[in-house]
Order: structure tokens, then sequence, then C-alpha cells
């Protein structure tokens, strides 16, 4: 088969001829037809992270496809289901935190002994088949177009969660802070959840597609974020813990701050000036907190309320999808179709 093998740090993407695997017992084979690109997958091959330990390096945790082969014992899955599958595909089921026995997702990568994480600890979906453990996959709705759908096994499933978590109640206002891979959809999922919506982004440029998107209202930081009333909860999205910090300015009494972007870079500090300490307010983490948060953010897809906007290249142009993702020239998804 044909995969995207990323053959050393900083070294570029390239296709290659590598064997078709064969799926084992509890898993299922995947054709793939489209895999996201996401900013993780440049930090991990580009030495930001520590580079893939699976063999060959297949990065890619947004694939979509058809299940074209069974192995013993799976009987939840049958030949040409439509699926995805995530970031976290199992745990060791042995260490501690394990034999807690909470939820599969984003926490047990971080907590888990031996995770099994695709693109990173086992070959990913930029290739043209990868074999998943059946229960770590989810059915793709009928209506979904595997490039609409590849966004959502990532990008779309850590900003439903991160909306989840932070708990809005029918009159709190949410601020959706980053409007990009994870925030443009979160600004929608707001407001196919009726909250009154608010876009923090320092782009200018966005401010049009932001509204488009379902925010009422575009401000530039947290100054202007408080000077517009504020908001209950503030969804970070983007890759800025300086702009998550300054965003604080705008969250009001008893409001929640929820981490969901990542900033290999630098710590979340609250600022000094910031009266944290008097204001009842919250400071959260959210990744991917269970499949059936992804199951819902594919609902709300399939429904037209939240739509993916996304960029499609060719597997041959993999190379240039992953440069202007690095560059942050794409808008909003890139999705690499094989």
């Amino acid at each position: 088969m044909k995969a995207a093998v990323v053959p050393g740090v900083n070294a570029p993407w390239g296709i290659s001829e590598v064997p078709t695997p064969s799926p084992g017992p509890g898993e299922v084979l995947i054709r793939v037809r489209a895999c996201g690109v996401c900013a993780n997958d440049v930090w991990l091959t580009r030495g930001v992270f520590d580079f893939p330990s699976a063999t060959p390096s297949i990065t890619g945790h947004e694939p979509v496809g058809e299940v074209v082969a069974l192995g013993a014992g799976v009987d939840s899955r049958s030949i040409g289901d439509r699926v995805g599958t995530t970031w976290v595909q199992g745990t060791c089921e042995r260490c501690d935190y394990c034999l807690r026995r909470l939820p599969v997702g984003g926490q047990a990568a971080m907590n888990c002994a031996a995770p099994v994480l695709t693109g990173i600890t086992v070959p990913g979906g930029h290739a043209e088949y990868m074999t998943v453990p059946a229960e770590a996959t989810v059915r793709i709705p009928d209506g979904v177009p595997y490039e609409l759908a590849a966004p959502m096994m990532c990008a779309g499933y850590t900003a439903w969660s991160a909306l989840r978590v932070g708990a809005p109640t029918p009159s709190d206002r949410v601020a959706v802070l980053g409007i990009g891979g994870l925030g443009h959809l979160a600004v929608q999922f707001s407001d196919a959840c009726g909250f009154e919506t608010i876009a923090v982004t320092g782009s200018p440029d966005k401010h049009d597609l932001a509204r488009q998107l379902g925010a009422s209202m575009v401000v530039g930081n947290g100054e202007e974020l408080r000077a517009a009333g504020g908001a209950d909860v503030i969804l970070a999205t983007g890759k800025s813990h300086r702009a998550a910090a300054d965003a604080m300015r705008g969250l009001r009494v008893n409001g929640r701050m929820v981490l969901a972007g990542l900033d290999p870079s630098e710590a979340f500090t609250i600022p000094p000036d910031v009266p944290f300490f008097a204001q009842g307010q919250r400071v959260l983490g959210a990744t991917h907190e269970g499949l059936d948060h992804l199951v819902e953010a594919l609902d709300f897809v399939e429904s037209g309320k939240v739509t993916p906007v996304v960029e499609v290249f060719a597997m041959d142009q993999v190379a240039d999808a992953v440069e202007r993702v690095a560059k942050g020239e794409v808008r909003f998804r890139a999705v690499v179709t094989y």
C-alpha cells in the first residue's frame, strides 16, 4: 500500500510503498479514504514532541474510511461499515490509572503507562490502509462525506468536548478564543446549541468569517471581551496560553476557562492583575472526553448544523498540506484523501 512515511525528525513527508497490514484478533482493517492534518502531527515530526515510535512512522489521527476486513472475534463491525478512529485507540488496562476503569479518551493518553496512540505508538491514518481495534472505531453517518468526517475525529471531538466540559447553562455567554481548526467548529457548536457566542481573535481577516460561522460579536482580546460584557465560558482553542491568560480578563464571575488547545512552549499563567482568588472562577482542561461525545459531534454534522471548513489535498500533495498547516495558511483543516 501507499503511505505518507516520515523517515525522521524534520524530514519531509513522502509517499512510500509499505506492507499492507492485516487485522489481528479484535481488529478491523480500514481502507482509509481521508485523514486530517493536525498541528500535533506537524509538531510530532519536527521535534516539538517525541518522534513517533511506530514503525513505519506514519502519523495521522483523523482517519476515516470503510471496513474491508475483520479480525478474529469481531462481531460489532461489518464489511462496508463507514468508520473512523481517534488519537487514543486503547490502554494497557493494567496500570494504576487503567484499574480505575475510566472512559478511554485523551486523559488516558496522559496517564496510562502504555497507551495505544494513533500515529504515535502505532501507525496512523495517512495511508491507504490501517488496522484498528473494532472497539476504538466510531460509525460515520451515511450523509457525512469522508472529507468532512475526518476533522471531527480530533478537532471536532475536542471542540465539542470542550463545550461540554464548560457546561454552559441556557442563559450563559460563550466566548471562543482562536478561530482555527478547533475554534471554527467550537463557534458552530455553541451557536447550534443556542448560546450567545463571541469570537475572540487577533486576526482581523477572520472577523467576517467568524460571524458567518455563528458568532454574534467578534473582539480582539480579553480587555475587549470584558468591555463587551464578558463571557461565562471561554473555550481556549488556539495554540497560545498567553492569549488564553489574557482572555481571563473577560471571564465573568463564576465563569469557566476551558483550555482545549496545546501550547508546547509556554505555561498557562493567570495574570497578576486578574483577581482570580475572589471570582469563583475555574480553569478546566478538555480533550477527547469519550466516544459518546464524538458520536454527538458527528450528529451535528449530519444534521447540517455544523460544517467543517476544509481544504482537500490529494495523497501526492501531503507534503504541501503539512507545510501549509505548519505556516498557519489552511482554513481551517487540511484533509488528505487516500
